[in-house]
C-alpha cells in the first residue's frame, strides 16, 4: 500500500511539474521546473527498473538540457524574465528543488545494484529466433521495436519544428578546389562505410542510425563542395525518403498485428527479412532528415 500510495504520489507530481514548467509565471521558474520533472521522471524509470534511461533521463534530459536552457535563458534581453535575485539566491533556490530530487533519484537505484539482471540470459537464449545474432539488434528490433519506432518518430519531429522556425538561407562561398576533389573521393567511401555499418548491425553494433549518420555527412560533404543541388523539402521525393522510414516501421506494425501474433511480432520465418527491410529504409530516411536538419535550404513553412 505504501509503494503504491508514494508511486501515485510521484506521478502526479510529475503532471504537476509538467503543467508548472508549461504555464509558469516566468521563464526561469518553467526552466526550474523543467530540470524538476526531468529528475522526477528520471526516479519513475528507476522504480520501473530501467537504471539505464533513469541515468540517461538525469543526465541528459534534465542536465545538459536545463544547462542549455539556462545558458539560452541568460542570453535573453532585458531581465523582464529574471527573478529579482542575487546570483547566489539564484543558485540556493536551484539546489533547493534539484537536490531533494536528486536524492530520491540515488535511493531509487540504489536497490537496482542488488538485483540480478535476468535480461542478458534471455536474450542469449531467445537470440535465435530474433533473426539476428547481436543481442544489441536483437534488443533494438524485437523486444523493444517501439522504442527504436518512435526514435524516427522523434527526428521527424526534430525536422518538423526547426522548419518552424522560419527560413534559415545557407548562402555558401565557392568551395575551394581542394575540397571538392576530396569530396568526390570521400563522398563513395562513406557511402561504402554506411552501407558496411548497416550490414554488419546483424552480428556486431552498428545499424541504421549509425549508417544514416554517414549517408548524411556524405550529402552535407557535397553540398557544401558545390556538387549536388539544394535540399528543399518542396522536393517531393526527399519528403518520402524522410517520411519512408517511419511509414515502413508502421506498416510491418500493422502487418504483424492484422496477419501475425501482435504489433511488431515478426513471423519465425520473416523475422530477418523484416529486420533489414525495416533497416535499410530507416537508415534513407535518417540519412534524409539529418541531412535537411544540417543543410536544408529554408523555406515558408507553408510551402
Amino acid at each position: 500500500m505504501t509503494e503504491w500510495l508514494f508511486d501515485g504520489v510521484l506521478g502526479l507530481l510529475l503532471l504537476g511539474l509538467a503543467f508548472g514548467a508549461l504555464h509558469g509565471r516566468n521563464l526561469y521558474t518553467s526552466v526550474l521546473l523543467f530540470i524538476a520533472f526531468g529528475l522526477a521522471l528520471a526516479l519513475i524509470w528507476a522504480r520501473l527498473g530501467a537504471a539505464d534511461l533513469a541515468l540517461a533521463e538525469a543526465a541528459i534530459g534534465a542536465g545538459l538540457t536545463g544547462v542549455l536552457l539556462f545558458t539560452a535563458l541568460a542570453r535573453q534581453p532585458g531581465p523582464a524574465d529574471l527573478p529579482d535575485a542575487t546570483g547566489t539566491r539564484l543558485r540556493l533556490g536551484a539546489a533547493a528543488v534539484v537536490l531533494p530530487m536528486l536524492i530520491l533519484l540515488v535511493q531509487g537505484l540504489a536497490p537496482l545494484s542488488e538485483v540480478e539482471p535476468r535480461m542478458p540470459a534471455l536474450i542469449t537464449q531467445h537470440l535465435d529466433e530474433t533473426g539476428v545474432s547481436h543481442p544489441v539488434t536483437a534488443v533494438l528490433l524485437n523486444y523493444r521495436a517501439w522504442d527504436t519506432l518512435l526514435e524516427l518518430a522523434v527526428l521527424l519531429l526534430a525536422l518538423l519544428g526547426a522548419r518552424q522556425l522560419g527560413p534559415r538561407p545557407l548562402d555558401l562561398a565557392e568551395p575551394w578546389p581542394l575540397l571538392r576533389a576530396w569530396a568526390r573521393v570521400l563522398a563513395p567511401l562513406l557511402v561504402l562505410a554506411a552501407g558496411y555499418i548497416l550490414w554488419r548491425g546483424a552480428s556486431a553494433p552498428g545499424g541504421a542510425f549509425q549508417a544514416g549518420a554517414l549517408l548524411a555527412s556524405g550529402v552535407v560533404l557535397l553540398r557544401l563542395s558545390g556538387l549536388v543541388p539544394r535540399l528543399r523539402w518542396s522536393f517531393t521525393p526527399l519528403r518520402l525518403l524522410v517520411l519512408g522510414g517511419l511509414l515502413v516501421f508502421i506498416g510491418v506494425a500493422l502487418m504483424t498485428a492484422w496477419l501475425g501474433e501482435g504489433w511488431l511480432t515478426y513471423p519465425s520465418g520473416a523475422t530477418k527479412l523484416l529486420i533489414v527491410l525495416i533497416e535499410s529504409v530507416a537508415t534513407l530516411s535518417i540519412a534524409a532528415s539529418l541531412s535537411l536538419l544540417v543543410v536544408g535550404e529554408g523555406e515558408d513553412v507553408s510551402s
